[in-house]
């Protein structure tokens, strides 16, 4: 299938994860790929990956919480491949504790990633969106976001406010031809949950209807979706992809 041929997509935290799910799926789909993350060794082994599916494929190492860097970034990337269609805000990291044992540095390293960073990259991103009339911007939320967590205040308030600057981006620059949409996972089997006990991890099953968790698959799939022509009059959107573990 070639859903997004002759696009071209940033996609950040793309090294491993969902963002790596997801790199591969739009590389399969015809697109041409600009990965950006901090994890230098995990980004070019995917672009040796990427290569083989006979797409352009460039890692660049970004810290998204960096205004600086990114605007560097999109300049290499505009050089690179002429112009940006899709922008997958995927980056994301965990620093969880309890609200009287979070530390300022905890909460604030959090939001910086999660929060300021997709702001620094959409703002980067969406002037030359806006140049050629034409583009999708999606965003990772979490149903976290939507309903809390223990022990996540910084995660939580990062990804809710996400939702709040996709339904602004969306009234924004929905008008200049550019969708924004965010995508809210549930529990998803990643590199992320890794380090968390397994029968918190069954815990976790259980509130799902079919008892597993979700793949990373599973969210490229929707961030597929959300970056084609095909979801073109859907804006503003959050869509959980939970298994149904909120309904």
């Amino acid at each position: 299938m070639s859903r997004l041929k002759d696009k071209v997509a940033i996609i950040t935290g793309g090294a491993n994860g969902i963002g790596k799910a997801t790199a591969i799926l739009f590389a399969r789909e015809g697109a041409a790929i600009a990965i950006w993350d901090v994890q230098e060794e995990k980004g070019n082994e995917l672009i040796k990956t990427l290569d083989e599916t006979g797409v352009k494929a460039i890692f660049y190492k970004v810290n998204t919480a960096d205004a600086g860097m990114v605007r560097e970034a999109v300049t290499a990337v505009m050089k690179d491949f002429g112009k940006i269609d899709i922008l997958i805000n995927n980056a994301g990291i965990l620093r969880d504790a309890s609200l009287m044992k979070m530390t300022e540095e905890q909460f604030d390293t959090v939001i910086q990633v999660n929060l300021k960073g997709v702001f620094n990259c959409t703002k980067a991103v969406a002037p030359f969106m806006i140049e050629r009339g034409y583009g999708r911007i999606v965003q990772a939320s979490s149903v976290v976001a939507l309903y809390g967590n223990f022990g996540q205040t910084n995660y939580v308030a990062s990804k809710a406010g996400i939702i709040g600057m996709t339904k602004v981006w969306a009234r924004e620059l929905g008008r200049k031809g550019i969708t924004v949409n965010a995508v809210a996972p549930g529990f998803i089997a990643t590199e992320m949950i890794e380090s968390i006990p397994e029968h918190i991890l069954n815990a976790m099953k259980e509130k799902v209807p079919a008892n597993k968790l979700g793949t990373a698959e599973d969210v490229a799939n929707v961030y597929l979706f959300l970056a084609s022509d095909e979801a073109g009059f859907v804006n503003g959107a959050v869509i959980s992809v939970d298994g149904g573990a909120v309904v």
